[in-house]
């Protein structure tokens, strides 16, 4: 280029280079991680009390300073594992009814030299057990059904019946009643196992059963019915007791306790 008859030269052009910044630093919209800090958890500080009472002279020949000798345990995040509660006058702690009664019984036990007797409520069943009637295995061959035997316990009613083996699909249940049939209770039986065929009768399968009972039926004269149900080829199947039901009625029983079975009423607690 001439202007005026002198001449100008334009310079080249440069690429733009990249500054040592952008070549080396990476634009990203991550947020800025922190590094992790872990520290080690540490126990409450010592009360002025404690630390009084933990002191200990120190051993060392002309020295009077007090050494303190503590043993600290604390959880996971460091607290005490231990906590004192003051319970105001309207909060006083609510402790079970049973365990104040077995307490209570403990405490008797602990002060008298003589056995402890008591007095406990069950089930009682109001008729024989049927497998120990002689006529057993004739209701079984007659009904197809029977109950066997029943006990009791503080939880409820457990026992055992027999059906003959009539086909392979057969439901078993047992009916039951706390207030003389105004409301029942179904309860499936489960299969236990299966008795050999004697003497032509043919084979007998045996169901297992548990009538769970509320406490309110631990009290004096409360009564509990009860009849077995079996049920195979559409057609169904009842054991009452010949029409009269199974029967069982809370009854009050004394029992005697050594004095070796002290220890024992702790695993009650």
């Amino acid at each position: 280029m001439s202007l005026g008859g002198a001449s100008l030269s334009t310079p080249p052009k440069r690429e733009p280079q990249p500054s040592p910044l952008q070549s080396s630093t990476t634009v990203s919209c991550d947020p800025h991680l922190q590094p992790i800090i872990r520290r080690r958890a540490k126990s409450l500080p010592t009360s002025p009390e404690r630390l009084k009472n933990t002191a200990a002279p120190c051993r060392v020949p002309g020295c009077s300073r007090s050494r303190i000798n503590r043993v600290r345990f604390a959880d996971a995040l460091g607290l005490e594992l231990a906590e004192v509660k003051v319970f105001q006058v309207g909060e006083d702690p609510s402790i079970p009814l049973h365990v104040l009664s077995r307490l209570s019984i403990n405490s008797d036990l602990c002060c008298s030299q003589l056995d402890m007797e008591i007095t406990m409520q069950c089930l009682v069943p109001d008729f024989q057990q049927p497998v120990d009637c002689v006529d057993f295995s004739t209701r079984l061959q007659q009904q197809l059904v029977c109950l066997e035997c029943v006990t009791s316990s503080d939880l409820g009613l457990s026992g055992t019946i027999q059906v003959l083996n009539v086909a392979f699909e057969k439901q078993v249940s047992v009916r039951y009643t706390f207030n003389q049939w105004k409301s029942v209770h179904d309860v499936c039986a489960c299969w236990h196992s299966s008795n050999p065929e004697e003497d032509g009768k043919g084979q007998a399968d045996v169901f297992t059963f548990f009538l769970p009972m509320p406490p309110f039926l631990l009290q004096l004269c409360s009564v509990v019915q009860l009849a077995v149900r079996y049920r195979v080829n559409g057609q169904e199947y009842w054991d009452n007791n010949q029409g009269k039901n199974y029967s069982f009625t809370c009854r009050s029983h004394l029992l005697k306790m050594p004095r070796e079975c002290e220890e024992s009423w702790i695993h009650f607690i």
